[in-house]
């Protein structure tokens, strides 16, 4: 079964800002949540919905989705929920869930229990052209939050222990009475947490997370194309009251090629040669990615005739070999002649059977 756009599963423009995807996801989450809709297909149909919103609501997922579909986000280690329970949307966009419900998504879980996922780190690094055809491995200094070893990330004093919370009991949630409904919501004395700190730990303030510096051996895989990004799982910031790390998502930014465009895994180079050369045939040198190639350009060239070199364009990044390099023919027409090359190109046109008439006056 074919994947449907996440604008179209959204029913959304795509310049839609970030105001329309969110109220476009907000009416689809009411209307075919599990806790609320018990029919055959929309729990399928609320997990398309919460994937098309986790790409369109994040500015690098979609950007990377325009430029490049379903294949660049599988490219960039992005999965989605399909495979996974609802659980999994519940504790991305628990804050969606909780205006809705008032429940922390309906199912409470970790919500209740304050824990919360770190956030997604993103970063940015350039390479070379050669680099992104053939891969290469660089290194990446990457700040990031990571439990603080004084406390083991409880943010409590070593030697002393959070407390529950009086004012939720534990739970992370108090109820408010709103005429016949109860409806609950986070507890403003724990913030979620279900429990307090009364001694904070010295080294990170109570937080339970430092930050550092760490620097990463990044490896790219030949063939990588510029605005495409690599996932690291689990290399983001730690989460907090034992919610799990984020990921990292590092943006690789190719610089151009002085003379060679990329277009997928095809690569066009741009020859301009004079008429005569068109006309008689002569060779050229032509960059490729494996050094300079001499190439024939046989007699009878027209202007933008393509010749193609096999083989010679980028490595394929899902394996089968590589693209190809095509060769723009320019032909190049003089503004202007000297009386010689007047007079030659004359006498052409006079004995050419296909010209009954000068040119030239």
């Amino acid at each position: 079964m074919s994947q449907r756009d996440y604008y179209e599963v959204l029913g959304i423009e795509r310049q839609a800002d970030q105001s329309t995807i969110k109220k476009a996801y907000r009416r689809l989450a009411m209307e075919f949540h599990p806790d609320r809709n018990q029919s055959e297909g929309a729990e399928a149909q609320f997990k398309e919905a919460s994937e098309a919103y986790e790409v369109l609501s994040d500015d690098q997922k979609r950007s990377l989705y325009d430029r490049h579909g379903f294949a660049g986000l599988k490219n960039s280690g992005f999965s989605g929920f399909s495979g996974g329970g609802v659980e999994d949307i519940f504790s991305s966009f628990g804050d969606i869930f909780g205006d809705l419900f008032g429940m922390g998504g309906g199912r409470g879980g970790s919500r209740r229990s304050g824990a919360r996922r770190g956030a997604d780190l993103r970063s940015e690094m350039t390479i070379e052209f050669d680099e992104a055809i053939f891969g290469c491995s660089k290194e990446l200094s990457v700040p990031q939050d990571i439990p603080c070893e004084g406390c083991a990330g409880t943010g409590a004093e070593p030697g002393t222990q959070p407390v529950t919370c009086p004012t939720c009991a534990g739970r992370g949630q108090v109820m408010h009475g709103q005429g016949l409904f109860l409806v609950s919501t986070t507890c403003p004395d724990c913030r979620g947490r279900g429990s307090k700190i009364l001694q904070k730990c010295g080294e990170c303030t109570g937080d339970g997370v430092v930050s550092i510096e760490r620097t990463l051996n990044i490896k790219i895989p030949a063939g990588f194309d510029d605005g495409m990004s690599l996932r690291y799982g689990g290399q983001g910031d730690a989460g907090s009251a034992g919610g799990p790390p984020g990921d990292l998502y590092i943006v690789v930014g190719v610089v151009p090629h002085e003379t060679l465009v990329r277009q997928g895994d095809d690569l066009v180079f741009s020859a301009t040669i004079g008429m005569a050369q068109a006309a008689l045939g002569t060779s050229i040198m032509v960059p490729t990615p494996d050094g300079d190639e001499k190439v024939a350009i046989p007699k009878g060239t027209q202007p933008e005739d393509v010749i193609t070199l096999r083989r010679k364009g980028v490595p394929r990044l899902r394996g089968g070999g590589r693209g190809n390099l095509h060769i723009l023919v320019k032909v190049e027409i003089p503004k202007v002649l000297n009386s010689k090359q007047r007079k030659l190109l004359e006498e052409f046109v006079e004995s050419s059977s296909t010209k009954k008439r000068r040119l030239f006056s």
